[in-house]
């Protein structure tokens, strides 16, 4: 397969020419208008932001990129599926209310907010897909029938996937409560007693009330309710929730892989990814520790996966920020990702996209000023 083109754009402004301007002429010179928007519903698929957690994606970017789709003639939505976790994300009323708190309203996009899976993350479509890893996908209701699919990725770390991206934004994102459960399904953590505080916080937070307290007061996981959500993985702050997986850590992220060939097959669709507070652990958190390096850029692809591999390439050859964890961890040299994440092998959900007709890792570079 030939290169897939990625074209990036950084962050210095000059008079008349502020960021959102740059993301704007980003997305047309890499070809965003050749895709007919005419009268099609178009799922803007983003995280709309964890409460307390202030990584997302800006709402003025995003406003901006709605402008855009309107002027080309599209009707373009916000949306996002529930979390298999608590939080303030894993129903609809409650996703709304944090969707409204973070700025992704009407008033400030210039489009409304749907969540695709419904009310309790039941609503969804089953794409057959016929993949290693699944014979079909459940996917929001919202985003299997839309006509394109447009995708704006906070790219970060992950503490289960290694990265978060463009991929895991599609495939992760998109997947009902039942479809994350599916690929969660092989994933699950373990306690380590000697780093366990007995603070309770994954206690509280298993949405499956699966955690209790062993006889010297350590988290416990009972195993016949724990589903493999990660909850207890995002929220520990001591290191003690550790993902554990069954075989290799390449079923979830090839899961995730397939999950997002479900969502794009056969659709117009186009990404952007912001490589900014690249923060070292999923959106999907309460809060967000300090970014792994300094603020990158944003770049965009119709190619998902060169896209990802082009941003895991940016922040490795970035400088690393040492007031980070990175430093916590001694990093010097090498791929910072696996160094956060060391249970994490984040190369084989690219390599598994690419094996499955969704892009490929090679990519060219066209610098956008």
């Amino acid at each position: 397969m030939n290169a897939s083109k990625v074209w990036f754009t950084d962050l210095r402004t000059r008079p008349g020419h502020n960021l959102l301007d740059k993301t704007e002429a980003l997305m047309r010179a890499a070809g965003i208008e050749t895709i007919d928007f005419k009268d099609k519903f178009v799922a803007l698929k983003l995280h709309l932001g964890e409460p307390g957690n202030l990584a997302y994606i800006r709402p003025n970017y995003v406003a901006r990129v709605v402008r855009l789709i309107h002027e080309l003639g599209g009707r373009p939505f916000l949306t996002d599926c529930n979390t298999l976790y608590s939080g303030g994300r894993s129903n609809a009323v409650d996703h709304l209310q944090s969707a409204q708190e973070n700025g992704f309203n009407r008033i400030a996009i210039g489009a409304d907010v749907i969540i695709a899976d419904g009310l309790k993350g039941t609503d969804y479509r089953e794409v057959p897909i016929h993949l290693k890893r699944c014979e079909t996908a459940k996917i929001g209701t919202a985003i299997a029938d839309a006509d394109i699919i447009v995708s704006l990725t906070h790219f970060k770390g992950h503490e289960q996937a290694g990265f978060g991206g463009t991929l895991k934004n599609l495939g992760m994102g998109s997947g009902s409560r039942g479809g994350k459960m599916q690929m969660h399904s092989e994933s699950k953590p373990r306690i380590d007693v000697v780093k366990c505080t007995a603070c309770g916080t994954c206690v509280r937070s298993c949405p499956q009330v699966a955690i209790g307290w062993n006889a010297d007061h350590k988290a416990f996981i009972d195993y016949t309710k724990c589903v493999g959500c990660g909850q207890c993985v995002a929220v520990c702050m001591y290191g003690a929730a550790r993902p554990v997986f069954q075989g290799t850590n390449d079923a979830l992220n090839e899961k995730i892989a397939e999950y997002a060939y479900a969502v794009l097959h056969g659709k117009p669709a186009f990404h952007v990814s912001f490589i900014m507070n690249v923060s070292p652990n999923c959106d999907c958190w309460g809060l967000n520790d300090a970014a792994i390096v300094p603020d990158i850029g944003i770049a965009a692809s119709f190619d998902p996966v060169a896209l990802d591999q082009a941003c895991v390439d940016l922040v490795n050859k970035a400088v690393a920020n040492q007031g980070s964890v990175l430093g916590d961890v001694h990093f010097e040299q090498g791929d910072k990702f696996t160094h956060v994440h060391p249970d994490t092998h984040w190369e084989s959900q690219v390599a598994h996209a690419e094996e499955i007709g969704l892009g490929t890792r090679q990519y060219e570079m066209v610098v956008v000023e």
